[in-house]
This record gives structure tokens, C-alpha cells and sequence, in this order.
């Protein structure tokens, strides 16, 4: 069971690059309900031009924040009331300056209706006898993209896994690790993030 997680990248899969699997994401979001997992491990992803982001790269916090509020409408609109958009954020403290800055979006998320946890690396562990766990979008027993990215943390595209043999064994492991996990906006002001 404890590498359940990490053997999805053995498991055969349609590769799609960034513009295919945005869209195929995009369709399948679009008739999503009920619960929808996402699992995020790294510590580190490159969000190329995105303003928000740029901000923090240059330090400017202030900045990073004001431009994060701009962000706010589309955080209402990524979480219908038909879906329960569940994130679990692994974090390694102390926080990388992109880690700090995330968790902040990710608070205004939550806020926006995204329930979210964050689970320190240490739980994930477990999982991770053959490397780090792969990052995670499952939308139901039959399907589960194993989001990629590159060395840079540049979002590369995905695979997508459609066998339930290899799917449905990742629920459990996903429900287990929000279950011992930190609502996030808890966590956020406990560390002082925002």
C-alpha cells in the first residue's frame, strides 16, 4: 500500500503536453462533482508571468499580495458549489519564498471556498521509498492526471490515468492524508504566513 502513489508513474497513461492536458483538465472540470483531490509535493513551481508571482520573485511582498486580490474572482469561480475541491498541500518548513507566497494564495482560496490542508513532508514519507510522490489531480476512481513539470518547476503537462486498478487504491491514501492534515487557513495563522 505505501507505494501506491509513487508506482503511478509506471502506470500506462495518455501524455499530453500543457495545451492538451489544459484542455482535457478544463472538460473534465467542467463535469466534475462531488469530491475532486489534489495533492502538491513540490516545494518550488515556476508560474512563469503570472504578476502575482513575478512580485514575490522580486521581493516585494506588499506588491505580491496586491496583485493576489486582483487574483480573487477566479478563485471563487475554480470552486462551483457541485465540486469539493480538496487540496493537500505537503510543506517543509522553514518555507521556501514560493511556499510562503502559495500558501498565502492558497489561504485566499480557501476563503473563496477551496478546502484545503497542509501536511508536513514527513507525511508523505511513507510514500516515497522510490522518490518523491507525484503531483496529483484525481477527479473520480476512473480518472487521475499525474501533473509534470520540469527541473525548473515549469509546468510540462500531464499523464492521464484512466484504470481504476491504478486509480481507486490512490483515494484512500489522498483521504487519509487530509484527514491528519491542518485546515490551511489555521495553519497559515499559526505560522504567521500572510
Amino acid at each position: 500500500m505505501s507505494d501506491v502513489l509513487s508506482r503511478l508513474i509506471n502506470v500506462p497513461a495518455k501524455a499530453m503536453n500543457a495545451a492538451e492536458y489544459g484542455a482535457d483538465f478544463a472538460r473534465e472540470f467542467d463535469r466534475a462533482g462531488g469530491v475532486v483531490w489534489k495533492l502538491e509535493r513540490a516545494q518550488h513551481f515556476d508560474e512563469g508571468d503570472l504578476p502575482s508571482y513575478l512580485a514575490m520573485l522580486d521581493g516585494d511582498w506588499d506588491r505580491a499580495m496586491e496583485l493576489a486580490e486582483q487574483m480573487r474572482p477566479g478563485f471563487r469561480a475554480d470552486n462551483p458549489d457541485r465540486m469539493d475541491f480538496r487540496r493537500i498541500r505537503v510543506v517543509e518548513e522553514p518555507f521556501s519564498p514560493y511556499v510562503r507566497w502559495e500558501l498565502a494564495l492558497l489561504s485566499m482560496r480557501a476563503e473563496e471556498g477551496e478546502n484545503s490542508r497542509v501536511v508536513p513532508v514527513s507525511a508523505v514519507h511513507p510514500y516515497e521509498a522510490e522518490g518523491p510522490v507525484p503531483e496529483l489531480v484525481l477527479f473520480n476512481p476512473t480518472l487521475l492526471y499525474e501533473v509534470r513539470y520540469d527541473e525548473t518547476g515549469r509546468h510540462t503537462g500531464a499523464r492521464k490515468i484512466t484504470d481504476p486498478r491504478a486509480v481507486e487504491p490512490c483515494i484512500p491514501v489522498l483521504a487519509d492524508l487530509f484527514e491528519k492534515g491542518e485546515e490551511l487557513r489555521t495553519y497559515c495563522a499559526r505560522m504567521r504566513v500572510a
